[in-house]
């Protein structure tokens, strides 16, 4: 086994109530949708990585999963946006459009 070549990121922060929003146990609900697609698939073992993270920025619009070398961003993610996405972008290949994160223009 080597190095992966695409590490799924899944935002786990979690706030103390009352301040800014955080993906919490909503974070680890996906990212354990997530890792039981991984595990169900053992030919991906040594080329794709499922990782809990910290804070990943757009903290209104989580939880939030980014993917690595891809660069794509998925917002909003619940249990059923999970499984999509193992279908589609973790074992599939290809990025599930109608959730990734399009951020918001600076100018």
């Amino acid at each position: 086994m080597g190095q992966p070549t695409r590490h799924f990121f899944v935002c786990t922060n979690e706030r103390p109530p009352g301040g800014k929003p955080s993906c919490g146990a909503r974070g680890a609900a996906v990212l354990q949708r997530l890792r039981e697609g991984l595990a169900a698939h053992p030919e991906l073992w040594g080329t794709t990585s499922v990782t809990a993270s910290g804070c990943l920025g757009p903290c209104f619009d989580g939880p939030t999963v980014v993917v690595y070398p891809e660069a794509v961003w998925y917002a909003r993610v619940g249990p059923s946006e999970a499984a999509e996405i193992v279908e589609h972008h973790l074992v599939g290949g290809a990025p599930v459009e109608r959730l990734r994160y399009r951020w918001p223009d600076d100018g």
